[in-house]
């Protein structure tokens, strides 16, 4: 009875270990997947193939973006840069969900952005060019609404809406109206919103528009350090010099196609040392100087 009882012991020890090394197994497959949950699609956060937009029907269709194929990695700043026209702000609202009507396919973090938009629009954050704040409510009053939006939990989403209010220097304006608020400061609250579920993605059109010097700089620390920590920022701008300071990957886009893709050491040529003269290269307007001098006489003349 005893050895009978003792064997069954250690059968009984044999299965705890099996099952604890299952378990093991099992948890290093979910942290394996997790570092790897943004690598079904070639090892990138966002896939893009065969991009196109068109807006207008029959002889009023306008094609805007014409087949774009785009891998974009973690951590990465992309400096997404173009024309007016061009199709950066088309494709960074295809890419937030806001237009669903597109061609192609679109992967984020491993998920189509067609089927699964809502689970996506949880870990991104987007600061559009032209955002309609609800003015008639304070700073707080509207960042804890968009973070209720998020769901996020109330004291921690307190503490973050403290935080970046005190970054940006707004702490004392917390709770004023913000109809009364300057371009600048209204933009600072849209930059908060689109961080405020702290993003693995940030799509930003524009972000620097009527910010100061010093906010200028603040944001440009920010993008670097959150980049740092392994966000991605998908900034598009007409601020050649930020651009060219800040991105990782430089991104032109010209008449809804790629022109130009990589490291700005990379796109430099000895013609265009500078990100400005090599724009100025790539869409077709080097002649700026003659066209200016031209039209300074042509104003004389009449």
């Amino acid at each position: 009875m005893n050895i009978l009882l003792i064997k069954l012991f250690n059968f009984s020890i044999y299965f705890n270990i099996f099952d604890i090394c299952l378990a093991a197994r099992a948890i290093s497959a979910i942290i394996l997947f997790r570092n790897l949950k943004y690598d079904t699609m070639g090892n990138s956060l966002i896939t893009i193939r065969g991009l196109r937009k068109s807006y207008g029907k029959g002889k009023a269709r306008n094609e805007v973006l014409k087949g774009i194929d785009l891998d974009i990695h973690p951590g990465q700043i992309i400096g997404y840069i173009g024309p007016n026209g061009a199709g950066k702000s088309t494709t960074v609202k295809i890419l937030c969900g806001i237009l669903p009507d597109f061609e192609g396919e679109i992967s984020i973090f491993g998920k189509d952005l067609r089927t699964r938009s809502l689970e996506i629009k949880e870990n991104i954050g987007y600061v559009p060019e032209t955002g309609a704040l609800y003015d008639l409510l304070t700073p707080n009053e509207y960042l804890t609404f968009i973070g209720a939006l998020y769901r996020l939990d109330t004291e921690k989403l307190k503490s973050r809406i403290a935080n970046l209010l005190s970054f940006f220097g707004m702490e004392k304006h917390a709770d004023q109206r913000m109809d009364t608020f300057s371009k600048g400061m209204k933009q600072k609250i849209m930059i908060i919103a689109g961080m405020i579920n702290n993003p693995d993605i940030l799509f930003l059109d524009e972000p620097l528009s009527g910010l100061d010097a010093n906010s200028v700089i603040l944001v440009k620390e920010l993008l670097i350090r959150l980049a740092k920590d392994g966000k991605t920022i998908f900034y598009c701008s007409h601020l050649m010099d930020v651009v060219e300071k800040i991105s990782d990957r430089i991104i032109l886009i010209n008449n809804g196609i790629v022109m130009a893709d990589g490291t700005f050491e990379e796109l430099r040529t000895e013609k265009a040392d500078t990100l400005e003269l090599l724009f100025a290269q790539l869409t077709g307007r080097q002649d700026t100087e003659v066209n200016t001098e031209n039209l300074f006489n042509g104003l004389h003349k009449n």
